[in-house]
């Protein structure tokens, strides 16, 4: 492999510090800092780490990670707390440390500051690692030994702290762990060849090419200037002048947007980005978390791929095989094809409001399913991957048959929680075997189970462990995993890997193509994730040139955290054990849960929103999408409020981006007939368009690392600048002045109309058919939807835009309140025992079983099973009766 490196980039340090201390097998290549080496980059980005073909490693912080991991001597020396706290460490580097750095080396290095004006702004992050150092209580970050995140920070602070008089002595434990760090061998070796007097001066050529970044929006936006104008002190004349400049030159410098072929397939030489996003169980009905959990966040980062210009292919569809499937054809009268059929529409109709882009929707009950699972089966069997044993399982007396362990429920033998699936606890997260469950229950007819041997296959993860945790470490080295789906992956390897059963006692599935289990199906996680395959084997017949190419791809998988495990460890096994050279996951995206103001979605009990609901509320999709990607659960749960709603509704869309939007283009109209007006751009105007820029940079960084909530601040930050440059500027009062005042009138609402046009494409990924509003207001052509780095004017002088409307009606409070009411759950509750059981939920409860019963007699079912039937049906008819007469006689 090789690493490029430029004297004057600020990684290069800890890069080759990393490489020192890890003996990385890397030969050096020092090259020229516009030296452009990764060839899907629209810029240079140095340094770089050529690994093999056409891959590379160009985040700092990553490539320091690959070398430690490709040595070993990470894994080896940490524990999982310590790389969990690592992984927060390098992302604070990111987000906290390096942009306080840079404007803190610009302000020493280009403008010759030093002292309090320099260590002001640097204060901070250093009490934070001054802190961290006290409070582990060790001479490292990590523990007593230095790890890659000290070569990491180290190599972040030296260009700064290697002057002392920026290192306060009062943080004593950073100044030793800095001094420390400053004696190791490999460290000294990164300065010598780094910090030359020739690197110094490339530094400092870098710094004045690139902006530093804006520390002022670390701080609430207020519509005062003030702010902004003692960041403008970190900002040198050129920096301004050579962004005003790409402003000037307009859309001249921008790419046309890609537009691929039929079928989309892989492009040599481009970016290729293949996005999926966890299948939907067809026989549920989306709710709000399970829409930002999956598909919405996919969609999202789809949108903005393909505004980059990136070759991108977005798969999903319903996950259609199983025994929900089957249980729910019963309730419904119906086969299981039927309902699938019926409940795929239900999921397209859904999605197609909610505007998810997908660029094919399909399903898992296709023939190309049965093919590509059963030749993954096959290949796996060959290779001796595959065990039998007899299992224990339950099997329901009453129903005569083995049930599913998702249609078992009891106490979790680890957390005690009483509704425990029998595969998966929802509290404590851990995989669970059915006959593991502590009084264990049929849930389609409350008996209880019964514990029976059968015969099964097993994919034997012990085997595969050495190859997943191989692949494991470089795909978390050189990918982005969110948090949680590198500590529930790392955890699952932590305990020990234990064959994992892939067949079920079932008839609706994929099945077994083996004697003596032709009787059996497939298990759905084994057969599920194949899904991705084989949908795409339905869009094209090319589909191995995405799923067998993973030189070319980069795969971005979104779902919730409880499915990290089949998407981490059993897939990637299943696929590695075939010998083939599958496409594997780059980018694991996981979401923690969407609540319900205080509880739980239920769509029994009518609590919370559902996708076929959201449509009859009046309000519309883009709000919807607003909203749960504002609030979407990154790090933490996170709770829909029906109040935070009306009031994000009312404050940012309405107050912020709406009223921006809308006097931008109004000036227009009323002022200037319509026509954008001649601009002269002055100094305060060159610097708006710096903090736009930042913002516009720091949008498409967060959104390269899958940060959606955090960019979507970004784009609501450009629009309080607007907002604030009108505010400050009064261009009404201006336009009715001297002939000075009516030339900077002039200005102000042609460059706040072009703010207007780059807030229009930067939405789109969040707000289509806003987005799309705003476009066909201003006649935006379409030849402008790419996002770059660069903040150009789109909307020259003389431009003609359309009629000007607003975008966003205010929400109020008793439309508010009669929603919340109304998706509540309000019925009537009756206590049995310590649950509060809802009038309707009983109802729904009633007819279901009352279903069940005559489905039964229709199918002549042993008598020990209708009994047993039509016993339930009767409790549940007393319980009715009972909810329905208090009920009554509180009114």
């Amino acid at each position: 492999m090789k690493l490029f490196l430029s004297e004057g980039s600020p990684g290069a340090l800890k890069v080759l510090a990393a490489a020192e201390a890890t003996g990385a097998p890397a030969e050096l290549k020092w090259v020229p800092q516009e030296a452009h080496v990764v060839p899907f980059l629209t810029r240079s980005q140095l340094p770089a780490l050529h690994l093999e073909k056409e891959s590379f490693l160009f985040s700092t912080n990553t490539i320091c990670q690959y070398f430690f991991r490709l040595s070993g001597k990470e894994i080896r020396d940490l524990g999982q707390d310590e790389s969990n706290f690592s992984n927060q460490l390098f992302e604070w580097d990111a987000t906290e440390l390096e942009p306080a750095l840079s404007a803190a080396l610009h302000l020493h290095l280009v403008h010759g500051k030093k002292g309090e004006e320099v260590l002001e702004i640097i204060q901070k992050p250093l009490n934070y690692i001054d802190q961290t150092l006290v409070k582990r209580g060790t001479p490292y970050l990590t523990g007593n030994a230095e790890s890659a995140v000290d070569v990491v920070l180290w190599g972040a602070l030296f260009p700064l702290l290697r002057d002392e008089s920026f290192l306060p002595d009062e943080l004593k434990a950073l100044r030793r762990w800095f001094q420390n760090m400053n004696q190791k061998e490999y460290c000294k070796k990164a300065v010598e060849s780094v910090w030359t007097p020739k690197g110094l001066l490339e530094l400092k050529a870098y710094l004045q090419k690139h902006p530093a970044p804006n520390q002022a929006f670390e701080k609430p936006a207020t519509n005062e200037l003030k702010e902004e104008e003692s960041a403008q002190r970190s900002l040198s004349e050129e920096e301004i002048a050579a962004i005003a400049e790409v402003w000037v030159r307009g859309p001249a410098g921008l790419p046309k947007p890609w537009k691929p072929q039929q079928p989309i397939l892989p492009v040599e030489g481009m970016k290729n980005v293949l996005i999926t996003s966890a299948l939907p169980y067809v026989n549920n009905v989306p709710h709000l978390g399970n829409i930002i959990g999956c598909v919405l966040s996919a969609d999202t980062f789809a949108r903005y791929c393909r505004l980059r210009n990136w070759n991108t292919l977005y798969l999903c569809g319903t996950d259609e095989y199983g025994t929900a499937t089957e249980t729910k054809a019963m309730e419904e009268g119906l086969t299981p094809q039927q309902i699938c059929d019926k409940y795929y529409t239900v999921h397209a109709q859904i999605y197609q409001w909610f505007k998810i882009s997908f660029d094919y929707f399909g399903r898992t009950t296709t023939p190309h399913q049965t093919k590509i699972a059963q030749d993954i089966f096959q290949k796996l069997l060959e290779r001796n991957y595959l065990l039998t044993e007899t299992v224990d399982q339950l099997k329901c007396e009453n129903c005569a048959r083995f049930l599913a362990d998702r249609f078992v429920e009891g106490i979790c033998p680890f957390c005690n929680y009483e509704e425990a699936r029998g595969d998966q606890c929802d509290k404590c997260g851990k995989l669970i075997n059915a006959t593991e469950l502590k009084k264990p229950v049929c849930k389609v007819c409350q008996a209880t189970p019964v514990v029976r041997s059968s015969q099964h296959l097993f994919l034997d993860l012990p085997k595969l462990e050495e190859s997943l945790e191989k692949w494991l470490s470089a795909s978390q080295s050189t990918g982005d995993w969110t948090p949680n789906a590198r500590y529930i992956s790392r955890s699952w390897i932590r305990d020990g890997l234990k064959p994992r059963c892939i067949t079920r006692d079932l008839k609706w599935g994929t099945p077994v193509p083996l004697d003596d289990f032709r009787d059996k199906v497939f298990y759905v996680w084994f057969d599920a994730p194949i899904g991705y395959l084989s949908i795409a084997a339905n869009y094209t017949d090319q589909w191995e040139k995405w799923w067998k190419n993973p030189e070319q791809v980069q795969l971005y998988n979104f779902m919730a955290k409880d499915n990290v495990p089949f998407h981490s460890v059993v897939f990637p096994c299943s696929l590695l054990g075939t010998g083939d050279r599958y496409t594997l996951v780059n980018h694991l995206i996981a979401t923690e849960y969407l609540n319900y103001e205080d509880g739980k979605f239920s769509k029994s009990r009518g609590v919370g929103v559902f996708g076929d609901m959201a449509k009859d509320t009046g309000i519309p999709a883009d709000i919807w999408r607003f909203y749960l990607l504002y609030l979407r659960p990154e790090s933490q749960d996170s709770a829909f409020s029906w109040n935070d709603l009306m009031l994000k509704n009312n404050s940012e869309l309405l107050n912020t981006l709406g009223n921006f939007i809308n006097r931008a283009g109004s000036f227009v109209c009323k002022f200037f007939g319509g026509h954008v007006p001649t601009m002269e751009l002055s100094q305060d105007d060159k610097s708006l368009l710096v903090h736009i820029t930042l913002e516009l940079r720091q949008y498409n960084q967060l959104l390269e690392k899958v940060k959606i909530r955090d960019a979507l601040r970004s784009i609501l930050n450009i629009a309080r600048l607007g907002n604030q440059y009108l505010q400050v500027n009064e261009p009404w009062k201006r336009i009715k002045g001297s002939e000075a005042d009516k030339k900077q009138a002039s200005t102000v609402i042609g460059v706040a109309v072009n703010i207007a046009s780059l807030l229009s494409v930067i939405l789109q990924p969040y707000m289509p058919s806003v987005s799309a509003a705003i476009q066909e207001q201003l006649c935006i052509p379409a030849d402008y939807n790419v996002v770059t780095n660069d903040f150009v004017c789109t909307l020259p002088a003389g431009h003609q835009i359309g009629t000007v409307t607003p975008l966003f009606q205010k929400l109020e409070t008793e439309q508010i309140e009669n929603l919340r009411k109304r998706f509540g759950g309000g019925q009537q509750k009756v206590v049995k025992g310590e649950q509060a059981v809802g009038t309707k939920e009983l109802q729904e409860e009633v007819a279901k079983q009352d279903n069940y019963v005559q489905q039964l007699k229709a199918q002549n079912a042993e008598k020990k099973q209708v009994d047993a039937a039509v016993s339930k049906l009767a409790e549940l008819q007393k319980q009715l009766n009972l909810a329905e007469g208090k009920a009554k006689k509180r009114k």
